[in-house]
């Protein structure tokens, strides 16, 4: 298990799903921030980060894809400090039927088969990288 340090100065623990999904939604955007365009960052990179919409802690969308997205350090302190413009912005992007399906399923407790989701994650990130890697050659 891995550890960081959160803005407020508390260690959250990273394990390998959240490193493998992480990796996956910063490939999934091509290594550039989904608000700015900003990048491409190459990996591996702290400024990118994998932004979770309902936080962490809600175990039912932690590793759903529609609940994250590859935001810069800058986008993502701005969302921060603009939770309503944030919404909006998520909503936009998902469209109000996956952005109420992803509010019901964060706010319905569960507990995920984290293996099945590695197993998942891991065959989509080798899918995303092999077509980056065809597309360069």
């Amino acid at each position: 298990m891995l550890g960081r340090l959160c803005e407020d100065g508390l260690k959250i623990k990273i394990t390998k799903l959240d490193a493998l999904f992480s990796r996956y939604i910063r490939t999934r955007a091509g290594w550039k921030c989904e608000r700015c365009g900003g990048g491409p960052y190459t990996p591996p990179t702290s400024a990118l980060h994998c932004a979770h919409f309902h936080g962490r802690a809600k175990m039912s969308t932690r590793h759903d894809p529609d609940n994250a997205n590859a935001l810069c350090y800058g986008c993502h302190q701005y969302f921060h400090g603009r939770p309503l413009e944030h919404v909006q912005w998520v909503k936009d992007r998902l469209g109000t039927r996956r952005f109420n399906l992803l509010t019901v399923r964060a706010n319905t407790p569960k507990k995920p088969d984290f293996g099945l989701l590695e197993i998942g994650f891991t065959a989509l990130l080798k899918e995303l990288e092999g077509e980056i890697l065809g597309s360069k050659a």
